[in-house]
């Protein structure tokens, strides 16, 4: 029986994203802050990626982006992956598909977690789970052999 809890984070990743971006648009114009000096709310529409990059260019964006995903799948289809790769791997593409989607759909991506006590750029909870994933992925490719002897005793 193949295993359902990946799928499910990707999918739970992918919800929480819609949800929040649905919801972003209703954000007081000038932000709204959650944590004083910490994190705040405020919508920008991203047409390009990371940082705005390549702006003007959502189709173009949104094709290499479902290219980046199915390479991936097929590379990655057949292998055994340690869970935390594993969780690590379904969050970014929870995160990669609902940013795709909304290039797609809407011709941009919505923004609204503003970092307040950096100046950063404002992003949304697929960028935040793309970078968790990274970072679940990188913990894992670190410290692999004290993880696998952790999880045998």
């Amino acid at each position: 029986m193949r295993k359902i809890w990946p799928w499910a984070i990707a999918a739970g990743v992918f919800a929480a994203d819609r949800v929040t971006k649905i919801l972003a648009p209703g954000i007081p114009e000038g932000g709204q802050i959650l944590i004083s000096g910490v994190v705040g709310l405020r919508y920008a529409e991203n047409r390009g990626i990371a940082f705005s990059l390549l702006s003007g260019s959502p189709w173009i964006l949104g094709v290499i982006s479902l290219g980046i995903i199915m390479a991936a799948f097929l590379f990655l289809r057949g292998k055994k992956l340690h869970p935390l790769a594993l969780a690590g791997l379904m969050m970014m593409l929870g995160g990669a598909v609902g940013n795709a989607a909304d290039r797609f759909i809407q011709g941009f991506v919505p923004d609204m977690i503003e970092v307040l006590f950096v100046n950063f750029a404002i992003f949304n909870v697929a960028d935040a789970f793309l970078c968790i994933g990274c970072g679940l992925v990188i913990v894992r490719l670190v410290f692999g052999k004290e993880l696998s002897l952790a999880s045998n005793q």
